[in-house]
């Protein structure tokens, strides 16, 4: 079984024992979360969106946090003397899905 979660704007498709890096979120690690904007659901039988999965939700359990690896930007423009380089580390928080609740 896997379901579809939206959570920090992002869309992930999830299923059981599954670890991943999502937007930064307010819980302690080791804390148990429970995500349900569930946008589907699907199984061997099929997959399942709208009202019928109305009270679905994912629970998980927060492993970590973290910062992700440094991006570079760099601006140049060629014969005008102008360069700017700039960086960027976002933040996130590992998660491991332990259920899902149809």
């Amino acid at each position: 079984m896997y379901a579809v979660v939206v959570t920090g704007g992002k869309q992930y498709r999830v299923m059981q024992g599954e670890t991943l890096r999502v937007e930064l979120l307010e819980a302690e690690a080791g804390s148990e979360i429970k995500l349900d904007n569930v946008l589907m659901l699907g199984d061997a039988d099929g997959i399942k969106i709208g009202d019928a999965i109305k009270n679905a939700a994912v629970t998980a359990t927060v492993v970590g946090h973290g910062r992700a690896d440094k991006v570079r930007i760099v601006k140049f423009r060629r014969r005008k003397h102008h360069r700017k380089q700039m960086g960027h580390r976002q933040h996130y928080t590992e998660i491991q899905i332990t259920g899902i609740n149809a």
